[in-house]
C-alpha cells in the first residue's frame, strides 16, 4: 500500500518508552531526545479508529 500524502505517526523509544507524533515525509524519524536510542514507528494516525 503506497501513501504519497503527508500522515502523522506515533514513534516511540524501545529503550525508556518516550514518544512523539512527527510527519512523514516531511520530517526523518529521530533519536531518542532522553537516551539516544534510534525511535521506532509505533502507530500510523490515520483518520477514524484502529481495529
Amino acid at each position: 500500500m503506497k501513501r504519497d500524502k503527508v500522515e502523522p505517526i506515533q514513534i516511540g523509544c524501545p529503550k525508556c518508552r518516550h514518544t512523539e507524533i512527527v510527519y512523514i515525509p516531511i520530517e526523518a524519524i529521530p533519536r531518542c531526545p532522553e537516551c539516544g536510542t534510534q525511535m521506532i514507528i509505533k502507530e500510523l494516525l490515520d483518520e477514524g479508529k484502529s481495529t
